[in-house]
């Protein structure tokens, strides 16, 4: 999405207040005149029955019609007149392209998906807004949708390698959402060399006759050089990475300290030995926690950057922050929400310097529950910054000279030890889950090529942060869901009943159980963890029941949090990273200074805005950095072909088995035609391919044997084929042989 785009969809300004003059029409007015009259009106029409009379008059309604109709609300026929939107036969929603040239429509109005045939994607592009209607059931048992209006473009430019075919240019889209080859003139090609990475922008879309033609606006370099997975993951998913120069302009207000007078008419912590945890490579460090005993428990403190006391609302450096909704962390890289002077300055809790932060001061039982909450606004000094493996060190005394190094603190540790202990076991009671899965990490070498991938293990000071940030988190949710404030929640929804039963059938295999009937618990879904601890199957069990629950979304709706068990949860521990904090951030200074509902700046509905875009931004940023992950995976593969591995089955399709090679947590495919001289049927209930004439079969968690065959670095796949039956150069020339001669049988 361009940024011009990007901007007109999260504009918060009011109805009113967006228009160049005077007069505006509320949408509601122009949505009950259509409803009074279901017919399409023209633009003569409108104005006659609105009583148009002035040319500021007309503008604003122009505005108002091309607002709606943007939004999915209108659409305009071809004789040129505005028709509503009846959400009985017609939607509108976003399209989600597929590498196979089928898609989905994602609908604006919520519930499942829409699948769009490849004769409908033959003119659409992944992330274009439509208006479709709701088709029949396909074969496979999904509805499908047909458009009707393509109500915007939102691809304007596209990351991708350049195909010089005997003379004929194209680009292969890096992303493979983005299915169609563009057809490049040969004076758009800016001398680009076959091969080559370049970027260009479209100057005609598809249609159902022709392909899409577009122009290089760059070439970026060389498809192999040192970080170019980066940028193409960048320009591919058009993640904001330079500042205007309106933010660097507010940027340069800022200096290295806080001013003395910022620091006033503030709680003053500076006395308290307020420490943060972070991991080594840290650069930004938006926590802080202190705790001590009290007679019925523990008073904890979670002190966070005061991010909101310099990033106003409307400033260049907050349309930024929107625009780009969180950072963005790829290895050894990452795209930050704020400017340096904040993010990793100003805004940053560093050690033995004054700050301004936020503070959730809470009580805890000793049971671990959160007796009462408060917040205010402070100034504190950081007195030390520890990382997550010295602080493990010191809890478990591996770590002799850490702790002698960390001797002032080390009281302060055992007590956050203390309170962890009582928050993990009230976390235990209700039922949140636990993913203790490892996590690879890739090792570089001074040319950023990798050469080794290492497995992060989290210990008991990722947990004990971890519990400290949840208490808070939840107990801001509640603080301001009490004042009835305006906020953005963190919602989680429970699995569907599809999901679930999937899920069980998986688990039956198995000889497992979920309990809870049709409406299972977190409690029960912990339980299974628990069950399955210890056996060589739990991490491809534990990835499975992660595939079965929801996606969790910022949302203005209070739907809970099903994953950690809490009924109300809120992000407000790193502001300086994600957008949702900071509009917490925002809810709690209102409500300090005497500030009630009716008078905050943002409403319900702008916080649905923020909802969407937060979440699309989340999204986004995810598939970003998983295609550099990919990318460095096959990278880290390409000198290993020949090479045998360890592996269990990750997951089961009709094409073949995804494996999941030992140690390294990389993932590759064997194509179900490489399983040996058998048809293999797919059943899906039991995650199984079974062999038609030997019955044998491959199951989800089977160990296996492997060897790397091929690794497409364009495609980011890796192929593996089974260790000890990969057909011979020999024998694969005989099979190719008789598929010859029993095609010439058919032909004729």
């Amino acid at each position: 999405m361009s940024k011009k785009n990007r901007r007109k969809k999260i504009s918060l300004t009011n109805d009113s207040s967006s228009e160049s003059s005077e007069y505006s029409f509320a949408q509601k007015t122009i949505l009950d005149l259509f409803k009074s009259n279901p017919v399409p009106h023209s633009w003569e029409t409108l104005t006659a029955t609105l009583n148009i009379e002035s040319k500021d008059q007309a503008r604003a309604l122009t505005h108002r019609l091309k607002q709606m109709v943007e939004a999915g609300h209108l659409l305009v026929n071809r004789k040129e007149q505005y028709c509503l939107v009846n959400q009985n036969d017609l939607v509108s929603g976003v399209v989600i392209g597929h590498a196979d040239g089928f898609g989905f429509l994602k609908i604006d109005a919520g519930g499942d998906d829409l699948f769009l045939a490849p004769r409908e994607m033959n003119s659409l592009m992944n992330g274009d807004r439509v208006v479709a209607s709701v088709g029949g059931v396909n074969r496979q048992g999904k509805k499908e949708a047909r458009v009707v209006e393509i109500i915007e473009r939102r691809t304007k430019t596209i990351v991708g390698r350049f195909i010089d075919d005997m003379g004929v240019y194209h680009v292969e889209p890096e992303n493979k959402r983005l299915h169609h080859n563009i057809i490049i003139p040969h004076d758009s090609a800016m001398n680009a060399v076959d091969g080559q990475i370049v970027l260009l922008e479209i100057i005609q879309y598809p249609t159902n006759r022709r392909q899409a033609i577009g122009k290089i606006v760059e070439v970026m370099g060389d498809h192999m050089a040192p970080g170019m997975e980066i940028i193409v993951a960048i320009k591919s998913h058009d993640l904001p990475h330079q500042w205007s120069d309106e933010v660097m302009q507010e940027a340069q207000q800022f200096t290295i300290e806080v001013p003395e007078q910022a620091k006033q008419d503030r709680v003053d912590l500076r006395s308290m030995p307020l420490l943060t945890i972070d991991g080594a490579d840290a650069r930004d460090f938006d926590d802080a926690v202190y705790c001590k005993p009290t007679a019925n428990g523990w008073k904890l403190y979670v002190a966070i950057a005061d991010v909101a006391h310099y990033v106003t609302v409307g400033s260049a450096i907050d349309q930024e922050a929107v625009e780009r909704g969180n950072s963005v962390y790829f290895p050894e890289q990452v795209l930050p929400m704020l400017p340096e002077v904040l993010s990793n300055g100003l805004c940053s809790l560093n050690p033995k310097v004054d700050r301004l932060c936020m503070v959730c001061e809470m009580r805890i039982d000793r049971d671990g529950n959160v007796a009462s909450g408060r917040f205010y606004e402070a100034v504190m000094h950081s007195h030390a910054r520890l990382t997550y493996d010295e602080v493990g060190g010191i809890l478990d005394g591996s770590d002799p000279q850490s702790t002698k190094k960390h001797q002032a603190v080390y009281q302060q540790l055992v007590d956050l030890n203390g309170v962890y202990q009582v928050l993990r076991k009230a976390r235990d009671k209700r039922g949140a889950l636990d993913f203790d899965r490892p996590e690879p990490k890739f090792v570089f070498d001074e040319n950023r090529k990798i050469k080794a991938v290492e497995v992060i293990v989290r210990n008991d000071a990722h947990k004990l942060i971890e519990e400290c940030m949840i208490a808070a988190n939840a107990t801001t949710a509640k603080y301001l869901v009490r004042r009835k404030m305006p906020l953005l929640m963190r919602g989680h929804e429970g699995p569907s009943l599809e999901k679930q039963q999937s899920f069980r059938l998986f688990l039956a295999e198995l000889g497992l159980n979920l309990a809870g009937g049709e409406e299972p618990s977190p409690l029960d879904y912990k339980q299974l963890i628990e069950n399955i601890e210890g056996r060589p199957d739990a991490h491809l069990i534990q990835t499975v029941l992660l595939r079965s629950l929801s996606q969790a979304v910022y949302t203005a709706e209070h739907k809970g949090h099903f994953g950690l068990a809490l009924e109300a949860y809120a992000h407000f521990t790193s502001p300086i990273r994600r957008y949702p904090d900071l509009l917490i951030h925002r809810a709690l200074k209102h409500v300090i200074h005497g500030g009630k509902p009716s008078d905050f700046i943002y409403s319900d509905a702008d916080m649905d805005r923020f909802g969407e875009q937060s979440s699309f931004c989340e999204r986004q940023a995810d598939e970003a950095t998983r295609d550099v992950v990919s990318w460095l995976k096959c990278e880290f593969m390409m000198d290993k072909i020949g090479e045998e591995f360890s592996g269990v089955i990750s997951a089961v399709t009709s094409f073949g088995l995804f494996v999941e090679l030992a140690d390294i947590y990389i993932e590759g495919l064997v194509h179900v035609t490489g399983l040996g001289d058998d048809f293999y049927h797919y059943d899906s209930a039991k995650h199984r391919l079974v062999g038609e004439r030997t019955r044998k079969s491959f199951h989800l968690g089977d160990k296996i044997q492997v060897r790397l065959v091929k690794v497409n670095l364009d495609d980011k796949k890796i192929d593996l084929a089974l260790a000890a039956q990969e057909p011979s150069e020999k024998s694969t020339s005989s099979k190719k042989k008789n598929k010859s001669k029993s095609s010439k049988r058919r032909r004729n």
